[in-house]
């Protein structure tokens, strides 16, 4: 490891990972709104189910990582005591409505960037300035009254994973018990559709965003132990990341990206040698003014509520689940309600028909 740099390390390694993570996502189309958009309306959960198995294999690939000491996930922020749980609620919901208000969330803009969008160019400009705002702005105020002030403090239980919950609770060790259930239901789930059986790229898309964002966990574990400087433990989210790859681009401080910043460039380039590839490299523009005022408030939901939530749906709902952070799913479910109720009012006018008895969901095909 001689002339080795840690600090030089950390970007590049973010880069190569998120340019597997920018290519697959580009190439096969991996897109969370995408995939409950066709969950809720047409009852495909093709998009789905691959998604909950990238969730499903980061989660079981951590864990081990963990369990051989690979991973330092305890210093993770998801797992720090303080239970922020009106911004997972909060912030899950704003994001969810952001989400549909732009299309896609901040990790499916990274990719569409990636194939020309200037659309998401300009969420991601109006995302990253809101989650530096929100994190260490004037907005921080506002998040530290409303997120910081109103944490649940679970220090006497150690941490706010679930296997510590329910180690406390129980009296012993249920750390694999709790993986093997999480991880056998949502594999019985996933695996439970003859036809998605018979989808293997579709199942490597999943397995593959999955391993990258475990991949993130050693890698930043790794640095940290032979770093003279303090490393922050990461995987893989797309909200301040995003704010920290502008900060970087407009000053200089004399501090090198962290991984974060690298994963987020490197997804965009990723992404963009799939479009390449595949030949559907264009130009996109908002059509008109309407469009682009939905999409500056989408960004603007989107960036403010991925930071009050701890995350987006890269962020939480795959990383963050990957710890077993309780926070995650609790996340994660105010994203799918904020993401309902914004398509309600953009498909059908109205928030209401979100609650309507007989509202789109599977369908036989499901």
């Amino acid at each position: 490891m001689d002339g080795f740099e840690p600090h030089i390390a950390l970007p590049l390694l973010g880069g190569a990972a998120g340019v597997v993570l920018g290519f697959v996502a580009r190439l096969n189309r991996f897109c969370t709104l995408s995939a409950l958009e066709r969950f809720w309306y047409s009852g495909d959960g093709t998009g789905l189910r691959t998604w909950v198995l990238a969730a499903t294999v980061a989660m079981l690939a951590t864990q081990a990582l963990a369990a051989f000491g690979l991973a330092d996930i305890r210093d993770s922020f998801y797992l720090r005591p303080h239970l922020g749980l009106s911004g997972a609620i909060l912030g899950g919901l704003m994001f969810g409505f952001g989400m549909a208000l732009v299309g896609t969330c901040a990790f499916g803009a990274v990719i569409r960037l990636g194939g020309g969008s200037l659309r998401s160019l300009v969420v991601l400009l109006v995302l990253g300035l809101a989650a530096v705002a929100t994190q260490r702005g004037l907005l921080g105020q506002v998040r530290i009254a409303l997120v910081d002030d109103w944490a649940i403090d679970l220090t006497a239980y150690g941490d706010q994973s679930i296997p510590t919950l329910f180690s406390s609770l129980l009296g012993f060790d249920a750390t694999l018990a709790v993986v093997v259930l999480v991880g056998g239901s949502a594999l019985a789930w996933i695996l439970g559709d003859a036809r998605y059986r018979r989808r293997p790229v579709h199942m490597a898309t999943g397995a593959a965003v999955g391993l990258v964002i475990a991949f993130g966990w050693a890698a930043t574990t790794y640095i940290s132990t032979i770093s003279f400087v303090p490393v922050q433990i990461e995987a893989g989210s797309f909200s301040v990341p995003v704010g920290d790859v502008i900060v970087h681009l407009i000053t200089y401080t004399g501090t090198w990206p962290d991984y974060g910043v690298g994963l987020v460039a490197g997804s965009i380039v990723g992404a963009a040698l799939a479009s390449w590839y595949r030949h559907d490299t264009r130009w996109e523009a908002c059509d008109d003014a309407r469009e682009l005022s939905r999409h500056l408030a989408g960004g603007a939901l989107m960036g403010v509520g991925g930071v009050f939530a701890m995350g987006c749906t890269i962020g939480q709902g795959v990383t963050g689940f990957s710890t077993l952070a309780i926070s995650a799913p609790i996340a994660f479910a105010s994203i799918l309600l904020g993401a309902r109720l914004g398509l309600s009012w953009m498909v059908e006018g109205t928030i209401w028909s979100a609650f309507r008895r007989g509202a789109p969901g599977p369908g036989p095909a499901e």
